[in-house]
């Protein structure tokens, strides 16, 4: 590397505002302790990806971002998929090892841990667990978990809408499945050609679906009390982000439900947050990893729903980081918007890695440096760097020897972890699930009361074709009694045919609010 090209770095990755370190510039292969690299604080919503192959240190990146962003006082949402990023809530160890990357770097390290909290979705692992009712959900990201085609998808949606304005919370899958059962059967016929005349065949695929997705134990992730993402922006008492860890490890057959459920935590948040323009520093940054998993087999609307997240949350002060293998994982129009690249190494063993490669190099700023053979000669811990600057524009690439972590690389053991989620109070608010009343319950009342309407019915029939049996009733009493009664029998059978009128059915349909619905069909609900 020339002179010229380290004054470039240097200059290019100088700037007035707070920055999170990144490392230092790479001069061949030689660390140079006086060129650092850095992302400007201010920039961290402007999005960004961490590429790699496996092993080449994409988790221990995200760990030293998130720990400077919690120092800095911005909380950190990060998903944990292999189980080694809750390490970040315990202090670090020294070692030989790592004192000769820090010499060599330059890095001064304190052993810290940072405040972390600890979750799992449903009860699938040790930490508190996460839940959202199948309302708020939606039909759009519901769809994808079910693997819905554009056709069953649509008649969802017409069936969320038709719970949404009847009243019907769909808080679980039971619910949802009740409302299916409803629809076809023959109390229901009428309401499923009122929304749209989906086919039986078609929920009947909806149903099966739902069967199949709880038999995975997929509806413990659905349910009371819903999470608050609100509960996502904390700080402790020092002023310090608390670092929200996900644990999904034990999800690995579940792909689509964890992936689905974190784009569903952004769509809440972005539906909750007010607009705070650019910022010294984000509201919250959000780390999602395994990030293809988002993007396989997803819809059009599905996607259209993911770009249009990713691209206004930031106005919220939401920085969002992808962290996958190479860009081509992610969509285009997704990508385009992720201002920042930490690009590890890739390998290139067969033509798929090799067209992978390239596609990777088209994604950087152009720059001094064969970028095909730098990315596959790169070493553990090292990665190819371009951010926003505050004006906006890419900084010059950089060949980087990335920072260490200063909490503990690998993960917490399992007593320890047990042990900070026994001692958190979202332990105490989200531990116990519970079971208020829904549209299984209301719709198992509304059946119960049509049979017993049909059983009055019936019993009035018979007294028309054996007045004699209600002889004696009727003359029983003084007169007054027995016109006032008699007037109240008139009102009372007055009140009821227009009750079971079908006007008035549509108007107590239309009377309720419906669920006001954003990007993905999500629900807005009150905190």
């Amino acid at each position: 590397m020339t002179n010229e090209t380290l004054q470039k770095l240097k200059s290019g990755y100088t700037f007035d505002a707070q920055t999170l370190d990144l490392g230092v510039a790479l001069n061949e292969d030689v660390p140079d302790k006086d060129t650092p690299i850095s992302i400007p604080l201010s920039m961290l919503n402007r999005h960004g990806l961490v590429a790699g192959a496996t092993g080449t240190g994409k988790t221990v990146t995200l760990q030293v971002l998130a720990e400077q962003l919690s120092r800095a006082g911005v909380p950190v949402f990060a998903s944990d998929i292999k189980g080694d990023l809750s390490g970040i809530g315990a202090a670090g160890k020294a070692s030989d090892r790592l004192s000769t990357r820090l010499e060599a770097s330059g890095q001064e390290w304190k052993s810290s841990a940072n405040p972390t909290e600890f979750y799992t979705l449903g009860d699938s692992g040790l930490g508190t667990p996460l839940r959202a009712t199948v309302t708020s959900f939606g039909p759009i990201l519901l769809a994808k978990v079910l693997e819905l085609n554009d056709t069953q998808e649509s008649v969802l949606s017409l069936v969320f809408h038709y719970a949404d304005t009847a009243g019907l919370a769909l808080l679980d899958l039971s619910d949802l499945r009740a409302v299916l059962n409803f629809l076809t059967s023959d109390e229901g016929t009428a309401d499923l050609e009122d929304i749209g005349g989906a086919s039986k065949a078609t929920v009947g695929v909806i149903l099966r679906k739902i069967s199949e997705l709880s038999a995975q134990g997929g509806d413990v992730f659905f349910g009371e009390p819903e999470f608050d993402t609100a509960d996502l922006l904390r700080v402790d008492d020092n002023g310090a982000g608390i670092v929200s860890v996900l644990e999904l490890q034990k999800l690995n057959q579940s792909p689509a439900i964890f992936s689905t459920f974190l784009m569903w935590l952004l769509a809440d948040l972005f539906q909750d947050l007010p607009e705070v323009g650019d910022a010294d520093k984000p509201s919250l940054v959000f780390f999602f990893d395994e990030a293809h998993l988002l993007f396989a087999d997803a819809s059009k609307a599905f996607l259209q729903s993911v770009t249009q997240t990713v691209r206004l949350i930031r106005s919220k002060g939401v920085g969002v980081f992808f962290v996958t293998q190479t860009p081509k994982d992610v969509p285009d129009d997704v990508l385009a918007q992720l201002g920042s690249r930490i690009q590890h190494q890739l390998r290139a063993h067969t033509p798929n890695d090799a067209k992978a490669l390239k596609s990777t190099v088209q994604t950087f700023p152009k720059s001094d440096y064969d970028l095909e053979e730098l990315l596959t000669s790169l070493g553990i811990g090292e990665a190819i760097v371009t951010v926003m600057d505050p004006e906006g524009a890419p900084t010059p690439v950089a060949p980087t020897r990335m920072r260490a972590p200063e909490s503990q690389m690998g993960p917490m053991s399992e007593d320890e972890i047990k042990a900070a989620v026994a001692a958190s109070p979202q332990q105490e608010k989200y531990g116990t699930a519970i079971d208020n009343e829904s549209a299984r319950e209301i719709l198992t009342k509304r059946l119960e009361a049509g049979s017993e309407a049909h059983d009055e019915e019936q019993a009035a029939t018979d007294k028309i074709a054996f007045p004699e049996d209600s002889a004696q009733d009727s003359r029983s009493g003084s007169g007054s009694r027995s016109s006032s009664g008699s007037k109240q029998k008139e009102d009372d059978s007055m009140f009821s045919k227009v009750v079971q009128s079908s006007a008035f059915k549509q108007f107590t349909r239309t009377a309720v609010r419906e669920i006001t619905r954003g990007i993905f069909g999500t629900s807005r609900r009150r905190r």
